[in-house]
């Protein structure tokens, strides 16, 4: 299959890029390069040592005999470029996972909402127009977030995209009708997940696109069979208090012996996934595409869930780490439950990476081992949700709008 990733040099992209490659598929990504901008912006580098992309690929084809082609793109900019492109690849299939994903970096200023609003929305509905008017017939893969359901189950377990709904019509009889399940973002970059599940909607039924949008949870990892083999291959770790998941957060806290920052309460019930499974659910659903004229597939791409607080305390058995509540950036209950349906990847062969298995080795292997990269400075969450949560914080400069998009979500 030939397989274009958008954002393929990104915290998800690169992974799932070497391991498609892995399986045999021809590869290209297009980048645009930003987030390594935004690494710049914020001072605040992966706690890996990031290769160039070139000394990536080179190394790729050194230890696994396959070759990645690569295209820097911006395609939220550049839509010429970006239908030149298709037409010329005529790929069997797109993964997408070229938009700005952090949710604090989204909330940071006015100008980071407006970045984030046009690098996503504005690659996604580039990259639909491109497909319409070139006229090929490619499967897209669209990595989402859990984060479009809104943090709540409201006494029912949250559906793979669609609830059933009954109405009563004008005349008393009852109706039964299966719709999108409600959005509900909690910030700028999840709400630009819920406009990307609209266009889809419409893209899908209008012009018959093909389409599968993955709602991910919170990645945790950062090593896949393919990344462990060199250490120029490696992934990313943000553990920055914008770009990191609260889980890999943890674990650098943990081994270079700083405090797990718990927000609030702790009480915030989130989904999650390890990046194995992640990019074993990217090819999994390559393997399973809607047909045209179907309504867009949508996978919860979760594995389990879990409160923050319960996490903090389990890394603190295991290390030693003290847990130091502060308060939370965010806008949202301090507390909630958080109940998913997750039987879809699961009936198609998935098995889970739980989170026991894996936590101790990523504090030796990884945090530990590249503890004295990491800047204490940069571990606290400064971008926060509302003006009266932190007064007076100046904006950070956000990248200019032709320096848009190429990373992925989280």
């Amino acid at each position: 299959m030939k397989v274009l990733v958008l954002g393929g040099d990104g915290f998800c992209g690169w992974p799932a890029s070497l391991h498609l490659s892995d399986l045999g598929h021809e590869v290209t990504i297009v980048d645009n390069l930003s987030r390594r901008r935004i690494d710049k912006e914020l001072g605040a580098s992966s706690l890996t040592p990031i290769t160039s992309p070139q000394e990536r690929l080179a190394a790729w084809e050194e230890t696994s005999g396959e070759t990645i082609d690569f295209v820097e793109l911006d395609i939220a900019q550049h839509y010429d470029g970006l239908l030149d492109l298709l037409r010329t690849a005529a790929p069997d299939a797109i993964v997408h996972f070229a938009e700005q994903r952090s949710a604090p970096y989204s909330m940071k200023s006015a100008t980071h909402k407006r970045y984030t609003i046009d690098n996503n929305t504005n690659a996604t509905h580039n990259l639909l127009c491109a497909l319409v008017e070139s006229g090929i017939d490619t499967h897209l893969v669209h990595l989402g977030t859990m984060g479009v359901y809104g943090y709540g189950t409201a006494g029912m377990s949250i559906p793979e995209g669609y609830l059933d709904v009954e109405l009563v019509g004008d005349e008393g009889e009852r109706i039964s009708q299966q719709i999108l399940y409600p959005t509900n973002p909690g910030s700028v970059y999840h709400l630009t997940k819920c406009l990307d599940q609209q266009l889809f909607a419409y893209y899908a039924k209008n012009d018959a696109l093909r389409i599968t949008d993955l709602h991910q949870g919170i990645i945790w990892g950062t090593h896949t069979e393919q990344t462990l083999r060199d250490e120029r291959l490696i992934n990313r770790f943000d553990y920055d208090g914008d770009y990191g998941t609260v889980l890999n957060r943890f674990l650098m806290q943990a081994a270079v012996g700083y405090p797990l920052t718990v927000h609030g309460t702790g009480g915030q019930t989130r989904a999650f996934i390890h990046i194995r499974d992640m990019v074993r659910c990217v090819e999994l659903a390559l393997q399973n595409p809607p047909a045209a004229g179907e309504r867009v597939k949508i996978f919860n791409q979760t594995t389990e869930s879990h409160r923050v607080r319960d996490l903090a305390e389990l890394i603190c058995r295991i290390s030693g780490a003290q847990i130091e509540n502060v308060p939370n950036p965010r806008h949202e209950s301090p507390e909630n439950e958080l109940s998913v349906r997750r039987e879809a990847f699961l009936d198609l062969g998935l098995e889970p990476t739980r989170l026991s298995e894996g936590l101790l080795m990523e504090i030796e292997q990884v945090a530990s081992r590249y503890a004295h990269r990491a800047d204490l400075e940069k571990i606290p969450c400064t971008s926060v949700w509302t003006k009266d949560q932190q007064p007076g914080v100046p904006a950070s400069r956000a990248p200019e709008a032709h320096d848009s998009p190429a990373e992925q979500p989280a």
